[in-house]
């Protein structure tokens, strides 16, 4: 078994005071960190909300998002305080056209390798289980786990990793328990 860390959208506009933030959005930093220091030979792969400006994710052009993590500006920055220093980045969201983007395996990383995907990376590192943390439970960390389970991964959810948006009362606990039904294990330490 190889394991692997994804860490979903950890952004500054998604902790409270961003653009979007998540309440308790903090405390998922402390628990990833810990994670990636007792698993110090796991890869570790971050996806990042990329959006141009003027993208249909954004109530102005018809979708359901007030405008974050646009490309280039401080609220797309990971938070200061969690570990990136091994993380791997995938942008998602980058598509104007597009309302999509919110699973990690639908971003690209672009760098010396190449354009590479997160499903062709977790494949070339052989890596058989994904513990997954970030924000927001509810949308993309969900989004995330459903695929990984999807292409055959074993997914462990690291509850303390993760925060919900909860644009209803209750959607994230309603998001671990159809990840929990789909097949992924709840770590809670």
């Amino acid at each position: 078994m190889t394991v692997g860390i994804l860490l979903v959208d950890p952004q500054l506009d998604f902790f409270p005071g961003g653009a979007l933030g998540v309440d308790d959005g903090f405390a998922i930093v402390a628990p990833l960190n810990a994670w990636m220091r007792l698993n110090p030979l796991a890869p570790v792969y971050a996806s990042r909300d990329w959006h141009p400006a003027g993208t249909r994710h954004f109530k102005a052009r018809g979708g359901i998002w007030p405008p974050h993590c646009v490309q280039g500006t401080s609220g797309a920055e990971f938070h200061s305080d969690l570990d990136m220093t091994r993380a791997r980045i995938y942008d998602k969201g980058t598509n104007p056209e597009d309302d999509g983007g919110y699973s990690a395996f639908d971003g690209v990383r672009s760098d010396a390798s190449g354009a590479r995907t997160l499903l062709d990376d977790l494949k070339h590192d052989g890596v058989t289980t994904l513990v997954v943390g970030g924000l927001a439970t509810d949308y993309c960390v969900k989004a995330s786990v459903m695929d990984a389970l999807k292409h055959g991964f074993t997914v462990q959810l690291l509850r303390p990793g993760v925060r919900a948006v909860n644009l209803q009362p209750g959607d994230g606990d309603t998001a671990i328990a159809h990840m929990v039904q789909a097949g992924a294990v709840v770590v809670d330490a």
